[in-house]
């Protein structure tokens, strides 16, 4: 029987072989279900883990790398920032509101369980087409989840992106950011310690809700039929529940009782008892029946693995008990000694502390003895790219322009993104902007944080390596736009089946490109998420690595500028005119296959990112735009749907050069006292420049290619989203 379970419960014969060697035994049931949940790909990276070590993950400042809850560096003033991302991709597919608002939950406990108060959210978002009306049911109901979630919080979200492409139909990508800070000694580790010191579980109650959830979503993928019966495995949030947690965790935090502290996010009990113990080198027993449960007559296995949302496992002295009861009565959390800390290596499931083993395992096994597989890898065949100098289009160019416009305040309005009055630069720019506060007195320091997430599927469709580069260039353009200079980066790394050779290539030139980017850099980073199986009727999704950099303005004295123009202002280009249209957002409205992926030159974009930033700093120019996706056309258009002036720029030959793409380029607008400043700064740098035109009027003129009112622009821009999505208060 035992045979035919392992394989039902997801894992493979060699798999339950190893199993049996460790424990020199056959496994009883509830021991395979705790080796499936932690050998799971979502929670061992058994496809990922050999290539993600090729990644650079320290500097000088950086406290907690990868292998934590989350990555943890210092900034500064005895201050440490906190910082996470992670998917919840396959549950929001299924159960969009509720997946979305306990991913949520998830990253918030990320955060605070390092002894950080959460500061800001941010999320990277990605539907099918908008014609899709499945597509649209879930992005309205991941935006409602997302504000839901967040709003009762009381947790901003601050920023993001999002995008709509056929290759998400069925496969949503949710990818959801946390910041927090926190004074430097509150730093918590998840590890426990100390023979016979207890572990207490706090928050909310064991329900079957979520049971084999992340764990076992993340390594399925999704057919037209048969996705209601995986709603059971989609956890229900509580944010009320949350925001006690929070802040009676963060007290315990600063009353010095805890000897370590870990979530309960993916496997449950499993995970948070065998990763504290093992990471401490110590043992823990068990007390399922301890356990406050939801519902009547939970066995054992399912207590160990669900994933009901709201909980923490904290790792405390017998002595501290009553101070942590105290303190968990005030905020109204619950508080259950479920364990012990005992000698030796053996987790061990009691059905009561002097009753029967259930089940007993070496700690250590379900994380250090799960397999690692380097899986086959095949480059596919590249479609033959005809060179840009040879394509021919029939373009509209006006009808392009508006076709590519997509204001994404429809979503970010939902959100409360004034939450603790920090936010300088919101959500709708190149990166957010954070006051930093001092932690512990709420004081403002002079400083700022911004923090970005960026990724763009269509260049890595093309070049997952060149592509993935450029997203960390971009990354990096962004900070600098708003004067920032990067300190951590975060990934989430989604990608189809890694069975699949081609997927398995695509990770692993992702991951380079990556290296080498932040090795060329100087970025550091400090943690990640890998979501595979992300696929729709075993059609793969295309690679989309998404990142989220955390950077630090030095003096925020002024608010850094955004996409203003001012009448009278000129408008200049800074950086290489070497733009393609391979992976472009153009390409991908005319369904061309065509074009290459221009390659980012580390160096010269180091030294561009140094020369807007000071250009920033030093309050030389009045508005700022990087451009990606879209080109100089689109970067150009939003600048002036929000601004209240038009612009009139000198000739663009055509649509190609409208909107092709290529890295290490900035849209600046200046007073025109200060462009000598600009272009003397520029050649120092060695950095080209272009001058393109004037800020005024109420027209958008692009000579011999559009002449339209600036109106025409700006309803584009901002009715896209709200037209086809509405209100955004699906509850579903």
């Amino acid at each position: 029987m035992v045979d035919l379970l392992h394989r039902a419960l997801g894992l493979s014969d060699e798999e339950a072989a190893k199993i049996g060697d460790i424990l020199k035994r056959t496994p009883n049931p509830l021991e395979l279900a705790m080796y499936s949940v932690m050998w799971s790909e979502h929670c061992s990276y058994k496809s990922s883990r050999l290539h993600l070590s090729r990644l650079p993950t320290s500097a000088p400042w950086v406290l907690v790398g990868p292998g934590e809850n989350a990555g943890v560096i210092d900034v500064g003033d005895g201050i440490a920032v906190a910082i996470r991302i992670e998917s919840h991709n396959h549950p929001s597919a299924i159960e969009p509101y509720q997946g979305a608002a306990t991913g949520v939950g998830g990253i918030l406990r990320d955060i605070f369980t390092m002894g950080a108060r959460p500061i800001a959210l941010m999320d990277s978002l990605r539907f099918g087409s908008l014609d899709d009306a499945k597509s649209c049911w879930i992005a309205e109901g991941v935006v409602s989840g997302i504000s839901g979630y967040g709003n009762a919080v009381g947790v901003p979200t601050v920023g993001g992106e999002i995008d709509f492409d056929s290759t998400f139909q069925g496969n949503p990508l949710v990818n959801v950011l946390c910041l927090g800070t926190l004074p430097k000694e509150r730093l918590v580790l998840g590890r426990a310690s100390g023979i016979g010191n207890l572990a207490v579980l706090l928050g909310s109650s064991t329900g079957r809700d979520g049971i084999g959830g992340v764990s076992v979503l993340a390594s399925a993928g999704f057919s037209n039929q048969g996705d209601l019966e995986k709603r059971p495995s989609v956890q229900v949030g509580d944010p009320f529940e949350e925001k006690r947690l929070i802040e009676a965790c963060l007290e315990i935090f600063d009353s010095n009782l805890v000897v370590g502290i870990q979530d309960l996010g993916g496997a449950g009990l499993t995970c948070a008892t065998s990763e504290t113990a093992s990471r401490g080198g110590v043992g823990m027993d068990v007390d399922v029946s301890a356990v406050p449960q939801r519902e009547p007559g939970m066995e054992a296995h399912e207590i160990m693995i669900s994933e009901s949302q709201e909980r923490m496992l904290a790792i405390i002295e017998p002595s501290n008990l009553d101070s942590l009861f105290e303190i968990c009565a005030k905020w109204e959390v619950n508080a259950n000694v479920i364990g012990r800390v005992t000698e030796g290596d053996k987790l061990r499931i009691l059905d009561r502390f002097d009753g029967n083993v259930l089940a007993e395992i070496p700690a250590s096994s379900l994380h250090d003895d799960a397999p690692i597989y380097d899986r086959p890898k095949k480059k596919p065949e590249m479609n033959k790219t005809v060179p840009l100098e040879k394509l021919k289009v029939e373009s509209d160019v006006l009808s392009d322009l508006l076709s590519l416009l997509s204001d994404p305040s429809w979503v970010y309005n939902q959100y409360d993104h004034q939450l603790f009055l920090n936010t300088v630069v919101g959500p709708g720019y190149d990166a957010t902007v954070l006051k930093l506060r001092d932690p512990v007195s709420g004081l403002e320091t002079n400083k700022g944080l911004a923090i970005t997430t960026d990724g763009n599927h269509r260049w890595c469709a093309v070049n997952p390596r060149v592509g993935t580069k450029l997203i960390v260039a971009e990354g990096l353009m962004n900070l600098a736009c708003v004067g920032a200079h990067p300190l951590a980066l975060v990934n989430c790394l989604n990608f189809g089946n890694p069975e699949n050779p081609q997927v398995m290539w695509e990770l692993s030139e992702s991951i380079d490109g990556m290296a080498e980017a932040c090795k060329g850099f100087g970025i550091p980073v400090v943690g990640g998420n890998v979501s595979l199986y992300n696929e729709s009727s075993g059609v793969n999704i295309s690679p989309t690595p998404v990142v989220g950099l955390v950077g630090k303005i030095e003096e925020l004295y002024r608010k850094p500028p955004g996409f203003e123009l001012l009448e009278g202002n000129r408008l200049v280009l800074l950086g290489p005119s070497h733009i393609d249209v391979g992976g472009s957002l153009w390409s991908a409205l005319h369904g061309l296959n065509s074009g290459g992926l221009i390659d980012v030159d580390l160096e010269t974009h180091k030294v561009l990112a140094d020369l807007v930033r000071s250009l920033v700093s030093d309050g030389i120019i009045d508005g700022i735009h990087d451009l990606s996706a879209g080109g100089l056309g689109v970067a150009l258009a939003e600048m002036v749907a929000k601004s209240k002036f038009g612009i009139t720029v000198a000739r663009i030959p055509d649509a190609l050069s409208f909107f092709g793409e290529g890295p290490s380029r900035v849209l600046v607008s200046i007073n025109s006292e200060n462009v000598n400043e600009l272009l003397s700064r520029a050649e120092s740098a060695n950095i080209p420049t272009t001058r393109l035109g004037l800020v005024g009027g109420d027209r958008f003129i692009v000579k011999d290619l559009i002449d339209v009112p600036k109106e025409t622009i700006d309803l584009a821009f901002s009715t896209k989203l709200p037209n086809v999505l509405g209100a955004g208060t699906v509850n579903a």
